[in-house]
C-alpha cells in the first residue's frame, strides 16, 4: 500500500492529535513510497533497525520513535548512526507513543490486561492512560504477582503488601508510577512499568500495593497487535522483533 495512505490510516485509527504528547506521533521518517513488509518493535533502537534491515522490511512501526521533545534538535553519535541506517535502506520509520498505550482495543493497556485476565471497567484519567478494571476471582497481592511475572516473563517489583487480596486493578504500562496516587482507593494494586524511590513510600503509606513489572516488559504488546491488525487489513508482511531490555 501507499506510505502515506498507510499514515493516514494510522492517524485515524489511533487519534494523536487528541494527546499532548512528548514527541512526535505518525510517520517520522519517510523512506519507501509502498509498504509491503513490516517489522515492529518497542523502540528505536540501532539493534531493532538493523534487524528490520536484515529481515527486509521497508517499514518500522514503534512505540517509541526517534525523536522527542528534550532531544538537542542535532543528529550526532548514535542518533546519526540510526538514521543513516534508515535512509540507506530506505525504510520508513511511523512512531505512535501516548495514542498506542490509551487506544482501547490494540493499545498496551488493553492488550496487557487482556493477557492477565483484567475484565476492564473503565479508567482513571480522560485521556484512557490508566485503565481500571477487575479480575474474575480475587487473588492475593502475591499470587496475583507470580501471574504477572509468567505471562511477561519477568519477575514484578512489589511493594506493599503480600497477602493483599486483590480484586480490582489500576494498572498504567511503561513509566506511569506517577499515577498511583490517582489508583489509591479505587484499586487495590496498581500495575505500572518503573517505580520511582517515592513510589513504594506512596504504596506503603496509602494502602496499595504497586507492581513495577518493567516498562520494556509491559509495553510490548501493543505495537505487536496494531502490526497484526494492518498485515490482517492490507495484506502486509509482519514481523515483530522483541530486542531484550532488562528495564
Amino acid at each position: 500500500m501507499d506510505t502515506q495512505a498507510l499514515a493516514d490510516y494510522l492517524d485515524t485509527l489511533l487519534r494523536p492529535g487528541d494527546f499532548r504528547d512528548y514527541c512526535p506521533n505518525g510517520l517520522q521518517l519517510e523512506g519507501a513510497a509502498r509498504v509491503r513488509s513490516l517489522v515492529t518493535g518497542v523502540t528505536a533502537s540501532l539493534a531493532l533497525i538493523e534487524a528490520a534491515i536484515e529481515h527486509g522490511a521497508d517499514t518500522l512501526l514503534v512505540h517509541h520513535g526517534l525523536f522527542w521533545r528534550s532531544d538537542p534538535g542535532v543528529l550526532t553519535g548514535w542518533r546519526r548512526r540510526r538514521v543513516a541506517a534508515l535512509l540507506a535502506a530506505d525504510v520508513n520509520v511511523f512512531a505512535y507513543h501516548l495514542p498506542l498505550d490509551a487506544h482501547p482495543e490494540l493499545g498496551n493497556n488493553a492488550q496487557l490486561g487482556a493477557r492477565l485476565g483484567i475484565a476492564r471497567s473503565g479508567s482513571l484519567d480522560a485521556a484512557g492512560l490508566v485503565a481500571l478494571g477487575e479480575l474474575a476471582e480475587p487473588l492475593e497481592a502475591g499470587v496475583f504477582a507470580a501471574r504477572v511475572a509468567g505471562s511477561l516473563g519477568r519477575e514484578p517489583l512489589l511493594a506493599g503488601d503480600r497477602e493483599r487480596v486483590v480484586r480490582r486493578v489500576a494498572w498504567c504500562t511503561g513509566a506511569g508510577q506517577s499515577f498511583i496516587e490517582q489508583a489509591v482507593g479505587r484499586a487495590d494494586v496498581f500495575l505500572t512499568g518503573e517505580a520511582s524511590e517515592q513510589t513504594v513510600h506512596v504504596a506503603r503509606e496509602a494502602g496499595i500495593t504497586l507492581l513495577a513489572a518493567g516498562h520494556h516488559a509491559t509495553e510490548r504488546y501493543g505495537v505487536q497487535a496494531l502490526g497484526e491488525h494492518l498485515a490482517r487489513r492490507f495484506g502486509l508482511a509482519h514481523r515483530f522483533v522483541d530486542i531484550d531490555n532488562p528495564v
